[in-house]
């Protein structure tokens, strides 16, 4: 109790002794992120596109193309080749339908459960704190025992359908490495679009398989890995992506959204994919 008088007062929002630009890293947080949350919010509502032509806005086939957006995948319910199924005669006619609706909250829920964008996020738009040193709007902290906050402990259980969309992704981008002539006859190729989704598939791998659950999922949870000597080779690759994680999150963070970008404008006639060779 004698030291209870020594002890700083607590700093008012913003308030900081820091002489550095402090707030450009949270700016940045918020401005990238809340570019990509808009854009894909408004990609996925774009749905099944222009049925006067009955071609949708997500899927590429000029040149005989087979490019599928990553929004997208997999397709349940829509029109392009890569449909499991039709819109089903249930679906109400004065509700909005998008294949997109049924997929997007798998990556959605990994990425905004992830430990590295928690920590982003919670400076950039909660300012919890803004940033190091630097004072929060907050005199207290709930944590993440609480509604809604509680539902970021479920990220170890989304890493597995994460997981399981690269699988998806991968095999969309070799399907875009096959291009249909006149005569229905396939070959194999690359484009620029070939290119794009392949990258796109390697960024997400690199991000999800640095995921710090799969991080102790293989490895992490143990005493000593010296008497497990396989599972600790596989803890150290996991351990070389993790130590970039932030990277990979906004490589293919920027790469996901990039890649729905250039199938949709070629499928509106924006663009015309190169076709590098095919044979």
């Amino acid at each position: 109790m004698a030291y209870a008088d020594t002890l700083p007062k607590q700093r008012g929002f913003g308030e900081t002794t820091r002489p550095d630009a402090w707030w450009l890293q949270p700016l940045a947080v918020f401005l990238g992120f809340s570019a990509f949350v808009i854009y894909s919010t408004w990609a996925a509502f774009q749905g099944l596109g222009d049925m006067k032509t009955g071609i949708p806005s997500y899927w590429y086939g000029g040149n005989g193309a087979n490019y599928l957006s990553p929004f997208y995948s997999p397709e349940f319910w829509g029109v392009s080749p890569h449909a499991i199924g039709k819109l089903p005669s249930w679906w109400p006619s004065w509700a909005p339908f998008s294949p997109a609706f049924l997929i997007l909250w798998i990556p959605a829920g990994f990425r905004f459960t992830c430990y590295y964008y928690r920590g982003a996020y919670y400076k950039a738009f909660w300012a919890d704190p803004i940033n190091c040193a630097v004072g929060e709007p907050r005199k207290s902290y709930l944590g993440e025992k609480y509604f809604p906050l509680i539902i970021q402990n479920v990220h170890r259980y989304m890493f597995y359908l994460a997981a399981l969309f690269i699988v998806l992704l991968s095999y969309d981008a070799w399907l875009g490495m096959w291009f249909t002539d006149a005569t229905g006859k396939q070959h194999f190729g690359v484009g620029i679009g070939t290119i794009i989704m392949t990258l796109n598939a390697v960024f997400l791998a690199m991000y999800t398989f640095g995921c710090h659950s799969l991080r102790h999922l293989i490895g992490g949870f143990l005493d000593s890995k010296s008497k497990a000597p396989n599972c600790a080779k596989a803890y150290k690759c996991v351990t070389c992506l993790n130590t970039n994680h932030m990277k990979w999150a906004w490589v293919s963070l920027f790469w996901v959204g990039f890649t729905d970008v250039y199938i949709r404008l070629c499928a509106t006639h924006h663009l015309t994919d190169v076709v590098l060779f095919k044979f």
